[in-house]
């Protein structure tokens, strides 16, 4: 499949790829996975793209959502049910915690998802979404089987020729309510040794998945321990980078990074098969991976046409399921599900990553911030 891909990107094609949580088992026979409904790669061919610059995004959505109905132009979430309480979550905080004491592991990156209800076009909740959280890693896809809309902040590899870049996010603090407030979270955020130990677990392990694949001695750290400030969440990232090795195909960088390690934990095998135990449904696409591969340019030595891909780590997205593709198919109400989880690591207390969990379910909740009130007060009284 992965070579059917690359053959189309060096004919000039463009490739929009979606891959479940679940390919990794592909790649590590060791690893169970859950039943899937599905495929657990897919990829759209395109003839051509648009390319817009960042300012004309805008003016294309509102161009797509004016030939909607008036009342599919704008999104709303309601319902919204996690699929675990507190109590059920603190169990399984727990056991991962008395794994990590009898040293099965060190870090287990613990998810569930949140299903609701979608009102209005996935398009309008897209847009309405990338209004109010920016991100450079954003995508709709919409096909008659799902529409996948991620609005996703972490880097899961960029690849430019020989040269891999991955930007794993780990450490989480929410956002302040003054300026003050924010900038207190955000130092608390890097001088938390939780925090920084769970980043460089993973800077670690992507730093030992990346050597797979890499010349010798270019393996790179040039940027540790670095925030990024989101509507709602502090997030801690840091760069790793190498030099492929001749040769080094699509399905080899896939093989050597999939999935990325700050959606697993460590070790990453070990940390995959506890997941499994853990956790009772796939994930889907989401911690999968989204992205786009662009046309391959001339062969070099090896007779490898070099492949430009960029690709997410789906976090922060929203799968729907039988809305149909395009603009002119799609129900006023979706059924949506969206996964969020944490690292757990030694240091974790349920209640804490419970809150985590909370903080980071608010990005699907402010798609439904429609307006905002400005309110004012008259102070009257008499003189004399």
């Amino acid at each position: 499949v992965f070579a059917a891909f690359e053959g189309a990107s060096a004919n000039g094609e463009w490739i929009a790829l979606a891959a479940d949580y679940g390919l990794g088992a592909c790649f590590e026979p060791s690893v169970e996975q859950p039943e899937a409904e599905r495929p657990p790669l897919r990829g759209w061919v395109f003839g051509k793209a648009t390319l817009f610059a960042s300012s004309e995004v805008s003016a294309f959505l509102e161009r797509k959502l004016s030939v909607l109905a008036e009342h599919e132009r704008v999104a709303g979430v309601a319902e919204l049910v996690p699929s675990l309480d507190a109590q059920s979550y603190a169990a399984s905080v727990e056991q991962v915690l008395r794994w990590i004491a009898d040293g099965e592991c060190y870090q287990i990156n613990l998810t569930f998802p949140l299903d609701f209800r979608l009102y209005g076009h996935p398009l309008a909740l897209y847009a309405q979404l990338r209004e109010r959280q920016p991100v450079r890693y954003g995508a709709f896809i919409a096909t008659p089987e799902e529409t996948i809309v991620s609005c996703s902040p972490e880097l899961f590899f960029e690849r430019t020729g020989d040269r891999v870049v991955t930007r794993p996010m780990k450490g989480t603090a929410p956002r302040g309510a003054t300026p003050e407030e924010d900038d207190a979270r955000r130092s608390a955020l890097l001088a938390s040794e939780k925090e920084r130990a769970e980043n460089v677990m993973i800077v670690d392990l992507l730093r030992n998945d990346l050597s797979r694949i890499a010349q010798p001695h270019s393996v790179r750290v040039p940027a540790l321990f670095h925030t990024e400030g989101l509507p709602t969440v502090w997030q801690m990232t840091s760069d790793v980078q190498a030099r492929t090795r001749a040769g080094i195909r699509l399905s080899d960088v896939f093989a050597a990074l999939f999935p990325c390690g700050s959606v697993t934990g460590a070790p990453k095998v070990r940390a995959m098969q506890l997941i499994h135990a853990l956790e009772p449904a796939p994930r889907g696409v989401y911690c999968g991976a989204v992205g786009v591969v662009r046309p391959g340019g001339a062969a070099g030595p090896d007779g490898l046409h070099p492949v430009a891909a960029t690709f997410n780590v789906p976090i922060r997205t929203v799968v729907l399921r039988g809305v149909g593709s395009g603009a002119d198919a799609s129900p006023v109400v979706a059924e949506a599900t969206c996964g969020i989880g944490s690292g757990i690591t030694s240091g974790a207390e349920a209640g804490a990553e419970w809150a985590e969990w909370h903080h980071k379910r608010a990005f699907v909740e402010r798609a439904s911030a429609q307006f905002e009130v400005l309110e004012t007060l008259g102070l009257h009284h008499e003189i004399g």
